[in-house]
């Protein structure tokens, strides 16, 4: 998949132009569609895809989580993917799964929706905290690119399928994520 395949939508709501303009030119800098890019073919993804991303506030992204997740906190990023199920290949215990999904018999023989192959599949949207992201880049000694970055990616991976909850899928994640970072040359 060529890094052009990706197709980034990039929305930025601080609520306050001065800070949005400091995270535009930031953005702007940073190879957002490189990094979907190499995301997905270190997840073995080949299909082009196109992804809306969000760049917010705390008290937004709270809001978001108890709305969605039932937990009234801020978080670093939050995923909403469009798929009906994971579309990476990887162990059960390392992917999300809906309430909804049918397990089992049904699982194999219901018909889901293909999106053929040279057509370009929307993911779904990613949400990041650009307070938390300061505050974790502070706490971790990573610059506010990288920090960014790697969440962006953990956020790629949560909308083809894969989940933190289980040590499992976060040790996953962290080794996809380490790696695109370095595919795409991101320093600490």
């Amino acid at each position: 998949m060529a890094e052009d395949d990706s197709q980034v939508e990039l929305s930025i709501d601080l609520g306050n132009e001065d800070g949005e303009v400091v995270v535009k030119h930031l953005l702007s800098s940073l190879p957002l569609e490189a990094v979907v890019s190499q995301t997905l073919y270190k997840a073995g993804i080949k299909q082009p895809v196109q992804l809306a991303l969000l760049i917010t506030t705390d008290e937004a992204i709270r809001n978001l989580n108890k709305q969605y997740r039932g937990q009234d906190k801020p978080t670093d990023v939050l995923s909403f993917p469009l798929l009906e199920k994971p579309i990476v290949s990887a162990p059960a215990d390392q992917l999300w799964m809906t309430s909804d999904m049918p397990h089992g018999e049904d699982f194999q023989t219901k018909q889901a929706f293909v999106t053929p192959p040279e057509i370009t599949m929307h993911l779904g949207d990613i949400v990041i905290s650009w307070p938390t992201v300061i505050r974790q880049a502070n706490e971790a000694g990573h610059n506010l690119a990288y920090e960014i970055l790697f969440l962006f990616s953990h956020g790629v991976l949560h909308l083809i399928g894969y989940d933190d909850q289980t040590e499992a899928g976060y040790q996953a994640m962290i080794c996809l994520q380490q790696a695109v970072m370095e595919a795409t040359g991101q320093k600490t």
